[in-house]
């Protein structure tokens, strides 16, 4: 397929509708470059990420263009030589787009840990119904970019994603967009909204991680289990950076088994909402081995970030009051994230802000109840697409839902 790279930078496909693209070796591990996949104890490279996001993303039925966004390889005149890793060599954040008719609003969507762009496969249909929305994966994620992750504190490593997002911004020239950040992309979102709230109309936080911490009551029992043998180990691996992914590749040629099976029961036999196909099931489980068994580079940021059992080493509730955007947080109701976090933030948020609670989802409200989701979405964006002379303040609460 032909690729063009454009004089801002841009890799992008030549085919809009089909939205693959051939992906730079500067950006991929250089041992898939040096070994054939078929001789890979972990079968995969970063060409097989974009062809599986190509086929889930064909689920979707709706256009978009598929682009390699250059974000050089650090901040502007910056020294930190953990954005750069060992070389010059420049990054790419991989970036799908979703036009709309002309004046929607720009939804900027990021996913969460352990997961990319594509697991919002089953809502960019509806959303670009009143958005154009584009999606990201976070560098060292999916398709993107994934350099020698070597930060060495939670500083860093925040620094790491959002200096990454604001270089992303800045090529992409956005400004004035619709953030939505889901779980540890909330975390990411929120901590950039703090930083760049000038580009930003709206906050959307959903499902999301950093509203919480070990103070809070619901870790009394987590306390008890991490004091026995079991959760001491569990404990040690966290600390080590043993990651959920290090077991897809530990697994090898094994993996997509593990994973397939871990789909099947996430969104199958446990689903909370809509089950997935056996389509959905097998493209997603395909996407999501690839991008888990690619190069270990963005998810060894989590020790740095969270304690084990996903408690924020400094939560964000902290820095509510210092929240510039306005603000929306949507939860599943059977989400393991507790919601309270964001009730007590809010006590001390000087901007407006919401919480809606989807019913029959759980983390992953927007594959759970994927119309519930969007939804709540469009409700917590009703001022800016309403096409009315209503006071969207006094707009209704849809059906199903539920403000806290």
């Amino acid at each position: 397929m032909a690729e063009e790279i454009s004089k801002d930078g841009l890799r992008t496909s030549a085919d809009a509708t089909a939205g693959a693209t051939d992906y730079s070796a500067a950006a991929g591990s250089r041992w898939n470059m040096l070994w054939p996949t078929a001789l890979q104890w972990a079968p995969t490279s970063n060409d097989h990420i974009i062809a599986a996001e190509k086929r889930l993303l064909s689920v979707a039925k709706t256009p978009y263009v598929q682009e390699q966004v250059n974000i050089g390889s650090g901040p502007p005149g910056s020294k930190i030589s953990w954005f750069r890793s060992t070389s010059n060599e420049p990054r790419f954040i991989n970036t799908v787009t979703f036009d709309a008719k002309e004046g929607s609003p720009t939804l900027v969507m990021i996913h969460g840990f352990g997961v990319s762009q594509g697991f919002f496969f089953r809502n960019f249909h509806a959303l670009t119904s009143r958005f154009r929305v584009i999606a990201i994966d976070q560098l060292g994620f999916g398709g993107s970019s994934r350099p020698d992750f070597t930060c060495k504190s939670t500083e860093e490593t925040v620094a790491w994603f959002i200096d990454s997002f604001e270089e992303w911004r800045k090529a992409k020239n956005l400004s004035n967009f619709i953030l939505l950040g889901y779980s540890f992309g909330g975390y990411v979102a929120a901590k950039y909204a703090l930083k760049h709230p000038e580009h930003i109309r709206h906050l959307l936080l959903v499902g999301s991680a950093g509203f919480s911490s070990e103070s809070d009551a619901k870790s009394e029992d987590f306390t008890k289990y991490r004091a026995t043998w079991k959760g001491a180990i569990l404990n040690l691996l966290w600390e080590y950076n043993f990651t959920p992914q290090t077991v897809v590749r530990g697994f090898g040629p094994w993996g997509p088994g593990l994973v397939y099976r871990i789909t099947t029961d996430r969104f199958g036999a446990h689903s909370l909402g809509t089950v997935l196909t056996d389509e959905e099931s097998k493209l997603l489980t395909d996407y999501l081995y690839h991008t888990s068994a690619a190069k270990a580079s963005g998810e060894l940021c989590m020790k740095y970030i969270f304690s084990f059992g996903a408690y924020d080493r400094k939560p964000l509730g902290k820095s509510a009051s210092e929240l510039k955007v306005p603000t929306s947080f949507i939860y599943g109701s059977e989400d393991w994230m507790n919601y309270q976090g964001a009730v007590e933030a809010r006590k001390q948020m000087k901007v407006p802000c919401e919480i809606i609670r989807v019913p029959k989802g759980g983390h992953f409200v927007f594959i759970d109840n994927p119309t519930g989701f969007h939804s709540a979405v469009l409700y917590a964006c009703r001022r800016f697409i309403s096409s009315s002379d209503a006071d969207p303040q006094h707009v209704p609460l849809p059906e199903g839902l539920q403000s806290v």
